[in-house]
């Protein structure tokens, strides 16, 4: 058991405990420093699993049930990053909770729960790391018990995760059945066996990939996506509908990678799937009028874009990286976008955006450029994730689909570009409050990242080209 394999989600781990105690400790005007707290904490997390990725070749870990590989790395760090700029934009939305402090330990505990649903290479792992993922997210989501809106957004995540996660657990058990154990390695090897039972293997694999659709906002487990991201609070929302979905992404790529195409064609599955998603997401987008319910079904969509990467891996040299640097792009767009939603107070109906490029030009151009790279407009960083994506499936033998997200992306543009006309074309009616400074710099910092990264995508993509997905399956 080499505990320093599991520096970064210990580090996690040890920042929640702290958080919570200073939580209790700490007088209300004073629980704001438990955000510097959990800001301290992932920079160390982040950097912890970056060490832990370069210092030795890829590999697994804890007796096979971690793996330790260029994916895991990356995700685990746009999930600390991304709880970073989140907790750092929560103070003043907090503010007058009473149980401000005990925030930031759900939000550590949460990252920690997509960090090792990144890297779990065992079914028993997967399960812990999805319960641990989705009972923090039903509180974060519910947090603020005296908001009606928040009540039923928690309400709403948990009934449908009382759902998926039995799904799951169903999934699991069906593979221990075939198998005779849990460690993805041994799994490999049975479901590869032409005597594997070809029916209970696809009763399994679609148990399993429903339950994990739900954290990944994913059809059919989707809906709880926009009630949240409209409903949560603010920073709460962002960091739902990053965070988890990255994790899972994570999650599905692995374990689809223990099925053979030959007993059973998963990357069909996982094509029908991703193409629903995409697909219902943006047209139930192009109706709305609230802008953080828009940014939801937005999130649906782009986990139907993501699942692109799943389908390629093993055909296409560019699986890998695409999934990588969706993980990066998204992470970037999503907290940009709701960092400018969070720094105007919450706002959230299209009117109150109207004319925001003159009232406050800074914001409006922040979330303008976020919902350009969700869009896939170059050269900001979502044009480089969407090539990547549709040039991996077209070399998977997917070209159908390719062109299916094509079309959803011209479809995506239609409301992306509503919202920013709304800001540009129409005349201000008021100058808009904004709730600090802090919230405004995450928001310029995370826009400025997403121009930035898009002139870098090629070092990303020489840097894990070739990388290995373990367990060393492919």
């Amino acid at each position: 058991m080499p505990l320093q394999d599991l520096a970064a989600e210990l580090a996690l781990l040890a920042g929640a405990c702290v958080c919570l105690v200073f939580a209790l400790i700490l007088p209300q005007r004073l629980q704001g420093l438990c955000a510097l707290l959990a800001v301290l904490t992932c920079c160390i997390a982040a950097g912890l699993a970056l060490h832990t990725a370069v210092a030795a070749p890829p590999r697994l870990t804890f007796s096979g049930t971690f793996a330790l590989d260029a994916l895991s790395a990356g995700v685990i760090g746009c999930v600390c990053g991304t709880t970073a700029l989140l907790a750092a934009a929560s103070p003043r939305w907090f503010a007058r909770d009473p149980r401000h402090g005990e925030y930031y330990a759900l939000l550590l505990l949460a990252a920690l729960g997509a960090a090792l649903l990144a890297g779990a290479s065992d079914a028993t792992e997967l399960l812990v790391a999805m319960l641990l993922s989705s009972v923090t997210g039903y509180t974060l989501a519910s947090y603020h018990r005296a908001s009606r809106m928040s009540a039923e957004a928690g309400a709403k995540y948990f009934l449908l995760g009382a759902l998926s996660n039995p799904l799951l657990l169903l999934g699991v058990v069906f593979v221990y059945a075939l198998a005779g154990g849990t460690r993805y390695s041994q799994i490999f090897t049975t479901l590869s066996s032409a005597s594997a039972d070809a029916a209970l293997q696809t009763t399994a694999l679609a148990l399993v990939l429903v339950g994990l659709a739900f954290e990944l906002g994913a059809a059919p487990t989707h809906s709880w996506v926009p009630d949240v991201s409209q409903g949560a609070p603010a920073p709460a929302a962002a960091f739902l509908t990053v965070a988890p979905k990255l994790g899972a992404l994570a999650a599905i790529a692995r374990f689809c990678a223990l099925y053979a195409a030959s007993v059973i064609d998963w990357r069909l599955l996982v094509a029908l799937l991703s193409l629903v998603t995409m697909t219902l997401g943006n047209l139930a987008a192009l109706w709305q009028q609230d802008v953080r319910r828009l940014l939801g079904w937005s999130s649906v969509s782009q986990a139907g874009y993501a699942l692109i990467g799943v389908v390629a891996l093993g055909r296409s040299s560019l699986a890998l990286p695409s999934l990588l640097t969706f993980a990066v792009g998204y992470a970037l767009a999503n907290v940009a976008a709701f960092a400018t939603v969070i720094a105007l107070r919450g706002r959230t109906r299209f009117a109150d955006y109207r004319g925001l490029s003159r009232a406050r030009p800074w914001h409006a151009m922040a979330l303008s450029v976020a919902l350009l790279s969700l869009a896939g407009i170059p050269p900001l960083i979502g044009f480089g994730v969407k090539l990547t994506l549709f040039a991996a499936a077209i070399q998977a033998g997917y070209s159908w689909l390719a062109l299916a997200a094509v079309i959803n992306t011209v479809i995506s543009l239609v409301y992306y570009l509503r919202l920013i006309a709304t800001m540009v074309l129409e005349p201000a009616l008021e100058r808009p409050a904004l709730l600090g400074a802090a919230e405004t710099a995450v928001a310029a910092c995370t826009s400025i990242l997403i121009v930035l990264t898009g002139f870098a995508l090629q070092f990303a993509f020489a840097a894990v080209r070739g990388s290995p997905l373990l367990p060393a399956l492919l």
